[in-house]
């Protein structure tokens, strides 16, 4: 099974293909450039593979939460590619695709949403995959979702950004902390891969973006 992934809900764009099992992918800092790359590093990795677009059997995508343009591009060239090819897409969860990137089996990511928000969301690991604790949501960092128990492994640039005030909420319940860590194309196929093998992917008009919050920047009077 040949599956193409992209990711470009943050400050990263980045390309994973998945045959068989085994993982290539490419990765550069987007700098609000996601739309003039992802075509670009996308033909490139296949190029490089030796894989031609009709022989991908699907598409997953970091559907979000994130950059709302950096989504929206995800989607768009998912749209346009997979319809070409009357092939199903997978929409990944950016949060848990963060989860994925970790050795650990209870995760609390949190991702820097502007407006002194924080994307959060906390998973643990079981047998059939990760459960979601706390489901993706947007909230002031100091007012983070509690966690139960202890041996929680923290990651993502929410971290760096508002690390005194998460540290505050969780206490002695973090195991380590990772405030570089960041969504990538090699996670969101290694979780997408399942749903495609269990025939659950969706044809290309519904490859939408989860943006967990409706407002895009704060009005005058709020700053």
């Amino acid at each position: 099974m040949n599956i193409l992934a992209v990711e470009t809900s943050g400050d990263y764009c980045s390309v994973a293909l998945w045959r068989d099992g085994k993982i290539d992918d490419r990765e550069m800092p987007a700098e609000q450039r996601q739309s003039g790359m992802l075509i670009d590093m996308v033909h490139a990795l296949l190029s490089e593979c030796g894989v031609a677009l009709r022989q991908l059997d699907g598409i997953a995508y970091g559907a979000g939460p994130g950059s709302f343009t950096g989504l929206r591009v995800a989607c768009g060239v998912v749209q346009g590619l997979a319809t070409g090819m009357d092939r199903p897409v997978v929409g990944v969860g950016t949060l848990m695709a963060l989860a994925q990137s970790t050795s650990a089996t209870r995760v609390v990511c949190c991702i820097d949403a502007r407006m002194s928000e924080v994307y959060h969301a906390a998973y643990e690991k079981h047998v059939e995959g990760w459960r979601a604790i706390h489901d993706p949501g947007v909230y002031a960092p100091d007012e983070v979702p509690p966690l139960p128990g202890v041996d929680w492994q923290a990651c993502g640039n929410g971290f760096a950004v508002y690390g005194d005030m998460l540290r505050g909420c969780y206490a002695r319940q973090l195991a380590g902390i990772d405030d570089t860590a960041h969504p990538r194309a090699r996670e969101v196929a290694m979780l997408g891969v399942p749903i495609f093998a269990a025939g659950g992917g969706l044809s290309a008009e519904h490859a939408a973006p989860i943006y967990v919050r409706d407002k895009v920047a704060l009005k005058t009077h709020e700053r």
